[in-house]
């Protein structure tokens, strides 16, 4: 009869083989550990885990395999013949101090632990321990270890060229057709319409067409609409002579000229009063311009992109912020929508570790660790300042201030079942997305028209979501 390793505890007969690690396939353990009988228990937990798992007896034969962009997490005992894991740790860090390394300790190796977790070690995990224990510390590695590749390789394949539009991060489909749309658009002359609600990304978007076009050589001129008076803007985007009124000195050059050979970005263009618009209209359609208190006009070679957080197409007379159809419909040749963050939480995670990987260099401080029910107040979080908002979170996350994130539970509130917060990142994600549908479509008879609407997101993005999570509508 088989009996445990003594470096095991007993753990429940109901274990089942679990399915891969959401977002963490093509990733390896790497398992060094000289016992045979204690290397074998734990390559099969893990491999039970769904992980896959390569097991070594030495620190010298597992330098040999480990590499800068290592695809995986190590493994290792504390003690081993020869070279020990505390220098296999030292090695690591040099070659990529992001690869997460866990130890195995036992009783009196305390204080190596500690000098191992001071030399960049992952965590550790002291002897004996339970095959669920070893499970769920090398899952949120794992984890870890999947995002920190992405966010790299995200920027290696986007290159210095798309270097902005790497900044566009999201494996959700609606990201994934901003960045398809830009690509195919950013060549052309159309003057292209963003719409999006607050902290979304609209400037970005504007950058991303500047830069991947051939006008990259000219000039980004940006001027937000919002809040300016009449004639400060009419200066401010046609310029003015001499004279023009009191107080105009000398010529001034407006934003529309300066921005000749490149592109104009407005934002926040459902503000512009009325004369404004009627102005812009005339511009885009004869592409001239006349400085106030000028006789003649000036030709300008301008792509203009105009953000907005309202819905153009269904102002009118009568609206809060009046627009002309006109210059609405000559604005729409393109328009790139932008998804807000409630519509794309399977993005966040990913988001956040690319904000707080940003924030730990900004600061000059290390990543910090996400705990799985702050997670879970995140992933639950209707995030009214979009991505603006969460890169906010993520530097108050480095500098130490997560007692008052967002979506926090009240005090002494828990989970009903419990069972949310240990899950793993990614099955977090498909959880509460599906629940969060789920629940909708129930109250909502399964219309997905008015499931759509009740969730504010698009009824081509509830579908798609719909179809991943096996739901059901009508």
């Amino acid at each position: 009869m088989n009996m445990p390793h003594p470096l095991f505890v007993p753990q429940s007969d109901d274990t089942e083989r679990d399915a891969p690690i959401n977002g963490c396939e093509g990733l390896q353990v790497l398992l060094v550990e000289d016992d045979p009988l204690v290397q074998l228990g734990c390559q099969q937990a893990l491999q039970l885990a769904g992980m896959s798992v390569r097991a070594v007896d030495s620190a010298e034969a597992a330098v040999r395999l480990v590499a800068p962009g290592f695809a995986g997490v190590i493994v290792t005992d504390m003690r081993l013949p020869g070279a020990d894991g505390l220098s296999l740790v030292a090695h690591c860090h040099r070659i990529d101090a992001s690869i997460p390394v866990i130890m195995i300790t036992g009783h009196g190796d305390v204080g190596l632990a500690v000098e191992a977790m001071r030399a960049g070690a992952y965590d550790f995990i002291p002897k004996p321990f339970s095959s669920e224990r070893l499970v769920e510390v090398v899952r949120r590695a794992l984890e870890k270890r999947a995002l920190t590749l992405e966010v790299v390789t995200l920027r290696r394949t986007l290159g210095q060229r798309e270097g902005i539009a790497s900044r566009l991060i999201g494996r959700s489909p609606q990201m994934e057709r901003v960045r398809q749309l830009i690509a195919q658009v950013c060549e052309s002359p159309v003057d292209v319409l963003v719409h999006g609600e607050t902290g979304t990304g609209k400037e970005l978007v504007a950058k991303a067409l500047h830069e991947l076009s051939s006008r990259r050589t000219g000039p980004l001129v940006a001027l937000n609409c919002g809040g300016m008076p009449d004639n400060l803007l009419d200066s401010e985007l046609f310029g003015h002579e001499p004279g023009a009124f009191t107080g105009a000195q000398k010529r001034r050059i407006g934003k529309i000229e300066h921005a000749h050979g490149g592109t104009l970005f407005l934002d926040e263009v459902e503000t512009m009063p009325m004369a404004m618009q009627i102005k812009l209209l005339r511009v885009l359609q004869e592409r001239t311009i006349e400085r106030i208190g000028a006789n003649r006009s000036v030709d300008v070679d301008v792509r203009v992109v105009a953000a907005t957080k309202e819905e153009l197409s269904r102002q009118g007379p009568d609206a809060r912020l009046p627009f002309r159809s006109d210059l609405y419909y000559r604005l729409n040749v393109v328009t790139i929508k932008l998804p807000p963050l409630r519509e794309r939480r399977e993005d966040i995670p990913l988001l956040l570790e690319h904000f707080t990987l940003l924030a730990a260099g900004r600061y000059k401080r290390p990543v910090p660790e996400l705990a799985p029910e702050q997670l879970r107040q995140l992933m639950v979080y209707d995030w009214p300042g979009n991505v603006r908002e969460l890169r906010n979170v993520a530097d108050c996350l480095v500098l130490g201030l997560s007692q008052n994130l967002p979506g926090a539970r009240p005090e002494g509130c828990e989970d009903g079942e419990g069972g949310a917060a240990m899950l793993s990142l990614g099955d977090a994600v498909d959880h509460f997305e599906r629940s969060l549908i789920g629940d909708a479509l129930r109250r909502h008879g399964g219309n997905i028209a008015a499931t759509a609407r009740a969730l504010h997101v698009a009824k081509t993005t509830l579908n798609d979501k719909i179809r991943k999570h096996g739901l059901h509508g009508n």
